[in-house]
């Protein structure tokens, strides 16, 4: 069985994708929701919350698994429409971060950093996998 990598990229991209699923996974559990579950907020709330976390944690490992699968496929060109998807979910992602956080608190800004850098950066990989050459 010969694999080759055929988007170093893309490969990247997914490493990067399953790297954010593993720690917003763990983020999550050791950080984030035990305060939820220790607060006054409605169970309804609670639950609803919790399972949006867990909905972004599962959309990481998937992006990540196709971008590795991706990586490998010989035929680049098939690929370049789902990259474009997953981008545009990512920009998407990235603004209703930063203005969801801008409308209710604008200084919050600056804890919106690192995720955001860690957006663009995987946004990048993900373009420069699209456009590289063919070979």
């Amino acid at each position: 069985m010969n694999i080759k990598v055929r988007n170093l990229y893309y490969l990247i991209a997914g490493i990067l994708a399953v790297l954010f699923a593993v720690s917003h996974a763990w983020n999550g559990e050791s950080a984030v929701l035990p305060t939820l579950h220790e607060s006054a907020i409605a169970m309804d709330t609670r639950i609803m919350f919790t399972y949006v976390w867990h909905i972004i944690t599962a959309e990481n490992l998937v992006f990540g698994i196709v971008f590795i699968f991706m990586s490998l496929q010989a035929d680049q060109s098939k690929t370049r429409i789902a990259a474009w998807m997953i981008v545009s979910l990512l920009i998407v992602r990235l603004m209703v971060i930063v203005g969801i956080t801008a409308f209710h608190d604008i200084s919050a800004l600056t804890d919106t950093l690192i995720d955001s850098i860690a957006i663009v950066i995987y946004v990048v990989f993900i373009i420069l996998g699209i456009r590289r050459k063919q070979k």
